[in-house]
């Protein structure tokens, strides 16, 4: 039986979106059919509106839901499951093949998703994207577990693995970057350093752990970083004193902010002591160019990673455990709320800065 659903559409060309009520069709062997609560609404959908596209689109990427329908193929979940949805497959390792991502009639086309869609009452997506959770989760503020809680945090604990002691940089601290700042502290680094170019940002991060804050509109982050971590008795290749933090954190990905990275990490020396690592977490907008010698002499790393490294399946029980005992504050790190029918206002306040933690849509049920 087919489904009623609102959901969010981006049309081909313009950047104004829409609301459309649409028929979910029944699910395939390998769908699941959700009944939404709560939908994150993330940074990387703006790189969506106002890139170039062929079709249109339907957005959102995270959410809390229950289920209504299954396809025949699907055992992991049953209708009355409370379940996240998310766009990185739950086990990629116990699947024989890929996930389909979502598609959608609407009014103007077929629209495309990026994996799922969540900005709708109703959302179907592959059986891959749907993990199961306990019911007795918040219903609202979990939501935002399915990408940025995931990004941030797994970028730190399982794309870098950083340890107790170990020093963090992280550049912006929107949901992602506060995510990160959990994820540290919960790692036990010291410090934790927190960089943005809003001095209220900045003093939110450190209720979250963050140890220090650098505002990089008045002072230079990468100088200020190095000040904070002076390694008495290393040396680097120049033969001075070893500073800068182990690991570095992009949450942004404009051009800026990857290139201040890596100059920002410790230096290595000669194989006795390994240089620090740049971590791409934010969708890159623009190339970016890297001191190569840095790299080479310093033994430093640049990597990327993607949702965190995360698979959802192992890794979400672990970040609501942390909502659970109070590590991670989903109700502060929540900082306003929507309906549907004020998507665009949501859209635009995330454009002018306006969202200091992570803000979600709320489905009335």
């Amino acid at each position: 039986m087919a489904t009623t659903a609102r959901v969010v559409v981006l049309p081909q060309n313009t950047s104004e979106l829409r609301i459309e009520t649409v028929s979910l069709p029944d699910p395939t062997p390998q769908q699941v059919v959700v009944k939404q609560f709560a939908s994150g609404i993330c940074h990387s959908q703006l790189h969506q509106i106002h890139s170039p596209r062929k079709s249109p689109i339907v957005l959102g990427h995270e959410s809390t839901g229950v289920v209504i329908a299954v396809g025949d193929a699907v055992t992991h979940v049953a209708a009355g499951d409370m379940v996240m949805v998310t766009w990185v497959p739950r086990n990629i390792e116990s699947e024989s093949q890929p996930p389909v991502a979502a598609q959608l009639a609407v009014s103007d086309g077929l629209a495309q998703s990026q994996n799922v869609f969540t900005w709708a009452d109703h959302t179907i997506a592959d059986q891959q994207y749907v993990v199961k959770v306990d019911p007795s989760i918040d219903k609202d503020v979990t939501a935002i577990i399915g990408c940025a809680v995931m990004t941030g945090a797994g970028a730190v604990i399982n794309t870098a693995k950083v340890q107790k002691g170990e020093s963090v940089a992280i550049f912006g601290v929107g949901g992602v970057g506060l995510s990160a700042v959990v994820g540290a502290r919960m790692a036990g680094a010291d410090p934790i350093i927190a960089v943005d170019l809003d001095d209220e940002k900045l003093a939110f991060a450190k209720k979250f752990g963050a140890t220090h804050g650098i505002n990089a509109g008045s002072e230079d982050p990468v100088a200020a970083i190095h000040a904070l971590t002076s390694h008495s008795g290393e040396f680097n290749f120049q033969r001075q004193t070893s500073s800068g933090a182990d690991y570095v954190f992009d949450c942004i990905g404009i051009r800026q902010t990857m290139e201040q990275i890596l100059p920002a990490c410790r230096s290595g020396y000669f194989g006795a002591r390994q240089g620090g690592t740049a971590v791409l977490v934010g969708v890159p907008t623009t190339p970016v160019e890297l001191n190569a010698v840095d790299v080479l002499i310093n033994e430093k790393r640049f990597v990327g990673s993607i949702g965190g490294s995360c698979a959802p399946d192992h890794d979400f029980p672990k970040f609501l455990d942390w909502h659970s005992s109070g590590d991670l504050d989903l109700h502060a790190m929540v900082t306003a709320r929507y309906t549907i029918d004020h998507i665009n206002d949501a859209v635009q306040a995330l454009e002018q800065g306006r969202i200091s933690g992570r803000a979600i849509l709320e489905f009335d049920h």
